[in-house]
């Protein structure tokens, strides 16, 4: 599943779009969801409703960074899932490690906090 909400801005537009869907039926199956970061919650919370509604068991979450203090959506998970946390991010807009700005960093073998003046 592949579900965006970040397009070529800085801030989540809260209402992500799965923009590639499932290539396997994961009715009855239990799903480990893996994320580079995990903001607001709003990506995670609506891949999950995805996953629940083609019939998931339960659904896992497996983060590198999470950023509590951005956290505008409850994440539920589904079933007996579980959520795996690399590491806890402060409140900075990072880049690198696959993780991009309008396509950009992706590629960085570090991860790092963007300027604000490249982005504003």
């Amino acid at each position: 599943v592949r579900a965006e909400s970040y397009g070529s801005g800085t801030q989540s537009n809260c209402a992500p779009t799965i923009s590639f869907d499932l290539k396997v039926d994961v009715k009855g199956r239990h799903v480990i969801l893996v994320e580079d970061i995990v903001d607001t919650g709003h990506t995670v919370f609506r891949v999950i409703e995805h996953l629940k509604s083609k019939g998931a068991s339960s659904v896992s979450v497996c983060t590198f960074l999470d950023k509590p203090a951005r956290r505008k959506v409850h994440v539920q998970l589904l079933g007996q899932g579980k959520f795996y946390c690399g590491f806890e991010c402060p409140d900075y807009f990072v880049v690198g490690y696959g993780m991009d700005f309008a396509e950009l960093y992706r590629n960085l073998p570090y991860i790092g906090v963007l300027k604000p003046e490249h982005y504003q």
